[in-house]
């Protein structure tokens, strides 16, 4: 017998060993407003057919929790697919990247004949009759030979590419029905739990429409984003053209001995588009109606600082004369900040910035005045006067930059045709493999464990912590506004993975199993796992991973 304490009820009970945790679930009583599709065994996500042979913890998830989500949006992709090879025998299905809510995807028939709206009903329709069978998902390990051997006998050249440069000796993969699949995460037990789903056509491809994190009974509303759409698939067709889609065929190029073509190649890219955008504001600064002030947001690790220092540069170079000021600056003192309900300050609220005395300051400036402007000191936690000034000369422009940058409410006094708005992101373009997109917050996650590691300001476990937190305050107060933008930034860097492995996976491993943080810290250091590590030796001081990643 094996003794399980289940965190959801606090209580333990004895078990067979070999009892799989979806036979446990019925023993143990709390609520469950939504179908169950995973647990946590000692903090690491397994699927409800795994089997305990040992004592451990466990805590049984919905999709309200990330890697409930995941496993519930990984199954839905395999159910996709076995629908695309039923209906469509010999086609190719692309699960490309998140947006809008879902999943953006591209199947190339057969016969080349365009994607019709009668052939994603018929899709649709299959779907539904193989959640309605509710078959099982089945979960095979083998010797990573044979799994690729499988594969490449079915004609997936990019699974073959993933596992012939991971350096794993096994592998599992899935089957549904007669068609094999492979994720590198766990799946829901059967069709049976995929109810909450919608399919719709969008641009020139499909999308797989998810269930809302809050309330999983209902798929989440569409929300166009036209620019969103326009960044990935710019970065898409790059990637196309370089013969790098997926993660295998990074890999592969590493190996190959093009770490350092691929480095200059990324570089020159990021360079090639800051150079764009200061031409554009050069042009409008120029022009009848005169560009005032450059507005720059992104989540959290975007890379806004060394963005706006290397499009100040560039600024130079078009002969204006850029000067920078932060939202940061007009906080309000520590003790005005506005709070949550349980008392801890809400750094992220727009109401932590003054923004009444900031839009005053950015029309004088605007308006030709001098003016004296705050620094916020946040050791005191206070905002000061320590006699900096600016004043907007004959060729100056004002950049600012900060979360808030773009929310309306913050210059809603400034003419819009004196307003240039920057969106900053990290839209990973590159897929683990067709059917395997790699999250866009991932990057970011990743990016703040190492740099807040390295100056010393939090451990893994603490950033990993506050992230959901990050993730909430970003999606209220910076992602609503994206869209608004005359310009989006892509800061994901071609070779991020590879190159940030070898800083990150120390670190992650530092994390203690015995807390709720292992949990995340095992996925990433199971995901960057797959990628071949490069040295940051080239990569260049003015490069913007050097501000996460020190030199």
């Amino acid at each position: 017998m094996v003794q399980v304490y289940c965190k959801n009820t606090k209580e333990s009970k004895r078990f067979p060993e070999g009892t799989a945790l979806l036979q446990m679930l019925s023993e143990f009583e709390f609520p469950c407003p939504y179908p169950i599709v995973s647990a946590k065994v000692n903090n690491v996500s397994q699927g409800l057919k795994f089997k305990v042979y040992q004592n451990k913890d466990i805590e049984f998830i919905d999709v309200r929790e990330s890697s409930g989500m995941r496993v519930y949006s990984r199954s839905l992709s395999f159910l996709m697919f076995k629908a695309a090879v039923d209906v469509f025998p010999g086609s190719k299905l692309y699960i490309e990247h998140p947006i809008s809510h879902g999943f953006f995807c591209h199947l190339h028939k057969a016969d080349d004949t365009p994607l019709v709206p009668e052939d994603i009903e018929a899709l649709k329709a299959r779907m539904k009759e193989l959640v309605a069978k509710d078959l099982p998902f089945h979960r095979y390990d083998v010797q990573t030979e044979r799994a690729i051997r499988e594969f490449r006998k079915a004609g997936y050249e990019d699974k073959v590419r993933l596992l012939e440069t991971s350096g794993e000796a096994y592998t599992d993969y899935y089957t549904l029905g007669d068609t094999s699949d492979y994720y590198y995460g766990k799946l829901v037990p059967s069709t049976g739990y995929l109810t909450v789903w919608d399919l719709m056509p969008y641009h020139d491809g499909l999308l797989l429409r998810l269930p809302m994190r809050t309330d999983p009974s209902k798929v989440a509303p569409f929300e166009d984003q036209p620019r969103t759409y326009e960044m990935f698939n710019e970065a898409l067709r790059w990637n196309i053209i370089m013969g790098l889609s997926t993660v295998g065929d990074v890999n592969e190029a590493f190996l190959a001995g093009r770490a350092s073509e691929l480095i200059q190649i990324a570089e020159a890219l990021q360079e090639k588009k800051i150079v764009k955008i200061a031409e554009e504001i050069d042009r409008r600064y120029r022009s009848e109606n005169p560009l005032k002030l450059v507005l720059i947001t992104g989540p959290s690790s975007s890379g806004k600082t060394t963005f706006c220092k290397r499009l100040s540069i560039q600024l130079k170079a078009c002969g204006l004369k850029p000067i920078s000021m932060s939202t940061d600056d007009y906080f309000v003192n520590r003790a005005d900040t506005p709070k949550f309900p349980d008392g801890t300050y809400d750094f992220d609220n727009f109401d932590t910035v003054d923004h009444a005395l900031m839009e005053s300051d950015i029309m004088k400036l605007i308006g030709g005045q001098e003016v004296s402007v705050p620094e916020f000191n946040f050791v005191t936690g206070l905002r000061e006067y320590n006699g900096k000034t600016l004043k907007l000369g004959p060729g100056s422009i004002l950049l600012i930059e900060g979360i808030h940058a773009l929310n309306p409410g913050l210059t809603a006094d400034v003419p819009e045709s004196a307003k240039f708005r920057i969106f900053i992101n990290t839209l990973t373009a590159t897929q683990l493999d067709d059917h395997n997109w790699i999250p866009t917050a991932d990057n970011r996650l990743l990016r703040r464990i190492v740099r807040d590691y390295n100056k010393g300001a939090y451990s893994a476990r603490e950033s990993i912590s506050n992230w959901k937190n990050v993730l909430c305050a970003e999606r209220k107060w910076i992602y609503p506004f994206q869209e608004t933008a005359d310009v989006m930034f892509n800061s994901a860097y071609l070779i991020e993975f590879a190159v940030m492995k070898n800083h990150a996976e120390p670190i992650l491993r530092s994390v203690p199993q015995n807390c709720a943080e292992y949990s995340e810290a095992h996925r990433l250091l199971k995901f960057i796992h797959y990628f071949v590590p490069v040295p940051d030796k080239e990569i260049p001081a003015t490069s913007l991973l050097r501000e996460f990643i020190g030199g």
